[in-house]
C-alpha cells in the first residue's frame, strides 16, 4: 500500500478558517504548505479535493506511465523549495511548520522507495473510484460538486477524449514489475477480499448518485462496471498467481509502516509494553464484571460471559441511532457539567454505514468533511452493521456496537469528545495547514480518541464502563498482536481466537481486526495504545508542574487548538505555551 493510499484511507482533512487567517504567521505558513498541496493536487486530485482544494473536482488520479518517477521528482523539487524558504523564514512557528513540511516530503520519498524495494505494486482500483465518487457526492456538499462527479466517473471509465480507463492504467502499472520475482506479491486474503468487494463499490457509486438526485450517470457506470468485471477476471487469473500466503513483512518495511503511523517503538518494545498493559486492564475488568452481573441479576461473573450477555441485548434499525443520539446528549451534558472540554457549536452527526462503506471500512469510523473552504459541512460518525464476506459468503453481523452498553465508549471515541470534536475544533478554531495535514499521523489522532474514552469512563454506567475497558483491552491487544503477526510470531486463526476468547469480540469484528493487522493497514493498529500513553504522559507532566493550578478543560482545549501534532511537538507546545505561562502568572 503506497503512502498516498494510506493517507486516503485515513481520510484526513485540513482547514485554515478566517478566524485564524488574521494571524500573519498562519498566512505565511499556509503559503508554504501550498508547495506540497500543489504536488498532491497534480497527482492525487481526489484526495486534494477531499481536503477542500479547489479546481480539482473533475480531475482523476495520475496512473500514466512514469508516474512514480514524475511524482518523486515533483516532491523532491518541492522539498528543495521549502528548504530555501526555511533559510529566509524568521517567525519561530513558521520555521517549525517548514520543518514539518520538509519532513513530510522526505517521508513521502523514503516511503515510496521502501515500498518499491520490497513489494509488487498493487492497489484496489474499484475502491479508489468509490472514494473518488464519495468525496464529491456527499449530500452536504454544494450541487456543483455533485455535477463534477459525473465528469469524474466518465474519466474513470475512459469515456472522455484524452482519458484511458483508470483500471486499464492501473493494470499496466501493476504489470510493469510483475516479472520481478524478488518483489513480494500482495497477501492472498487481501486480493480475495478486494475481488469480493468490487461489485459492492460499483453498486455503492450508483447509490451515491441516487442519493443526491444526479441523473445521466447510468451509461458511464455501466461502462465502469464492465471494466470492473474485466479487472476482477484479470486479478483472479494473474495477480492471485503472484499472491503470497504469508503475511509477514520484511523487517525494514514493517518498521517503516510503524513510523508512517507515528510509532517509533520496536516490535519487541510494543509487545512487552502492550502485553503488560493488557494484563492490568484485564484485572480491572475481572473486578468490574461481577458488579455488572450483580446489578443485572446474572449468575455469570467472568468478563467474557458478562460481555456476551450485554451483546445479546441487541438493538435493531432506527433504535440503534436513537440510542446513540440519546447517549451523545447524555455525554454532552456530562462534558458541560464537569467542565471537561469546550463543545463545538454545531451538532454531531451519527448515521449507519452503507454496504459499500462497510466494505471499504468495516469498523466504526469518523468521516471528516472538507475542512478547507468548509461552508457548513460537518463530520459524520459512521456505524457499519456487518463485515461483508468473500464471494459466496454471507455477511457477518457485527453485533459489538449495536447494544446499549457499547454506545457510551464508542460515541466518546468517534463523536464527542473524540474524533468529531477534534475535527469540529479544527473547523471552528483553525490551525495552520502544516499542523493539520502534514504533521498528521495516526498516533496523535487515535491517541486523543482513546484518551477521551478514559477521561469519560468514570461518568458512564457500570455496563458502559465494562465495555469501555473492553475497548481499551482491545487497543492493548492490537499493540502486541499486530507486531507479532508481522514478525511471524502468530497466525491469522490464532489472532481471531485470541480476540474472540480473551477480548470478547464477535467473529465479524475479530475478522475485521485480523484483516487490519495482516493486510488492510499493518502497523496502524498499534497507534491507539501508543498515542493514548503519549497523552497520559504529557498530561502527567503538566499536572505535576502545575499542581492545583491544573485546569482539565483548559488543558483539553489547548491540546485541540494545536491541531494534529505528533507527541514530541505536542509536549513541547504544552510545556512552553500552556505550563510556562501559568507558572509565570503566579510569579
Amino acid at each position: 500500500m503506497t503512502p498516498f493510499i494510506r493517507l486516503v484511507a485515513a481520510l484526513v482533512a485540513v482547514s485554515a478558517p478566517a478566524s485564524l487567517l488574521a494571524q500573519d504567521w498562519v498566512e505565511e505558513s499556509n503559503r508554504n504548505a501550498e508547495v506540497l498541496l500543489e504536488v498532491m493536487a497534480r497527482f492525487n486530485p481526489e484526495f486534494a479535493g477531499q481536503m477542500g482544494v479547489e479546481g480539482v473536482d473533475e480531475k482523476v488520479i495520475d496512473l500514466k506511465p512514469g508516474v512514480d518517477e514524475r511524482s518523486q521528482a515533483a516532491i523532491a523539487a518541492a522539498e528543495e523549495e521549502l528548504k530555501a524558504r526555511l533559510e529566509k523564514a524568521t517567525h519561530p512557528k513558521v520555521r517549525q511548520d517548514l520543518h514539518i513540511l520538509i519532513e513530510s516530503a522526505e517521508d513521502q520519498i523514503r516511503g515510496e522507495q521502501i515500498n518499491r524495494k520490497y513489494t509488487l505494486l498493487y492497489f484496489n482500483g474499484p475502491q479508489i473510484a468509490f472514494f473518488g465518487m464519495q468525496a464529491l457526492l456527499d449530500p452536504q456538499l454544494p450541487a456543483e460538486k455533485h455535477a463534477a462527479a459525473l465528469v469524474r466517473l466518465k474519466r474513470y471509465a475512459g469515456l472522455e477524449e484524452g482519458y484511458e480507463p483508470m483500471l486499464t492504467l492501473a493494470r499496466a502499472r501493476i504489470e510493469e514489475k510483475m516479472s520481478d520475482d524478488a518483489l513480494l506479491g500482495p497477501y492472498r486474503a487481501e486480493v480475495e477480499k478486494d475481488l469480493a468487494n468490487a461489485p459492492r463499490f460499483v453498486a455503492g457509486i450508483g447509490q451515491l448518485f441516487q442519493a443526491v438526485g444526479i441523473e445521466g450517470y447510468e451509461e458511464a457506470l455501466a461502462a465502469f462496471e464492465a471494466q470492473v468485471a474485466d479487472w476482477n477476471a484479470w486479478v483472479e487469473e494473474v495477480v492471485l498467481a503472484r499472491a503470497r500466503d504469508d503475511f509477514q513483512l520484511p523487517e525494514e518495511l514493517y518498521a517503516w509502516n510503524l513510523r508512517e503511523f507515528g510509532v517509533f517503538s520496536t516490535p519487541e518494545q510494543l509487545i512487552d509494553e502492550a502485553s503488560a498493559a493488557f494484563m492490568e486492564i484485564r484485572n480491572e475488568m475481572r473486578s468490574l464484571a461481577p458488579l455488572v452481573a450483580a446489578q443485572r441479576g446474572w449468575q455469570e461473573t467472568d468478563y467474557p460471559a458478562v460481555i456476551g450477555r450485554l451483546r445479546a441485548e441487541q438493538l435493531e434499525g432506527e433504535a440503534i441511532l436513537a440510542v446513540y443520539q440519546e447517549t451523545l446528549a447524555n455525554l454532552e451534558a456530562v462534558i458541560e457539567r464537569e467542565a471537561i472540554v469546550t463543545l463545538p457549536e454545531r451538532d454531531a452527526i451519527i448515521r449507519l454505514g452503507s454496504e459499500a462503506e462497510s466494505a471499504a471500512q468495516p469498523a466504526p469510523h469518523l468521516r471528516p468533511p472538507r475542512l478547507l473552504g468548509n461552508t457548513g459541512e460537518r463530520p459524520e460518525f459512521v456505524l457499519p452493521l456487518h463485515n461483508p464476506g468473500l464471494q459466496g459468503e454471507e455477511a457477518e453481523r457485527m453485533d459489538d456496537f449495536t447494544h446499549r452498553a457499547a454506545a457510551w465508549t464508542l460515541t466518546v471515541h468517534e463523536a464527542r469528545p473524540g474524533h468529531e470534536l477534534q475535527f469540529s475544533s479544527i473547523i471552528e478554531r483553525g490551525v495552520s495547514i502544516a499542523r493539520v495535514l502534514f504533521a498528521f499521523n495516526s498516533v496523535n489522532v487515535e491517541g486523543w480518541a482513546l484518551y477521551s474514552e478514559a477521561v469519560m469512563k468514570p461518568y458512564m454506567p457500570l455496563d458502559g464502563q465494562l465495555i469501555s475497558l473492553q475497548h481499551r483491552l482491545l487497543r492493548a491487544a492490537r499493540a502486541f498482536l499486530d507486531p507479532m503477526a508481522n514478525t511471524g510470531r502468530i497466525g491469522y486463526p490464532d489472532i481471531r481466537r485470541f480476540l474472540e476468547e480473551e477480548v470478547g469480540l464477535s467473529p465479524a469484528m475479530s475478522r475485521q481486526e485480523a484483516d487490519r493487522y495482516t493486510f488492510r493497514m499493518p502497523g496502524q493498529a498499534t497507534s491507539y495504545f501508543v498515542g493514548y500513553r503519549n497523552l497520559l504522559s504529557i498530561r502527567a507532566e503538566a499536572e505535576l508542574a502545575l499542581g492545583e493550578r491544573f485546569d482539565e478543560k483548559a488543558f483539553h482545549d489547548f491540546i485541540l487548538s494545536q491541531g494534529l501534532l505528533p507527541a514530541d511537538l505536542m509536549r513541547e507546545a504544552v510545556l512552553e505555551e500552556f505550563v510556562a505561562p501559568a507558572l509565570a502568572a503566579d510569579g
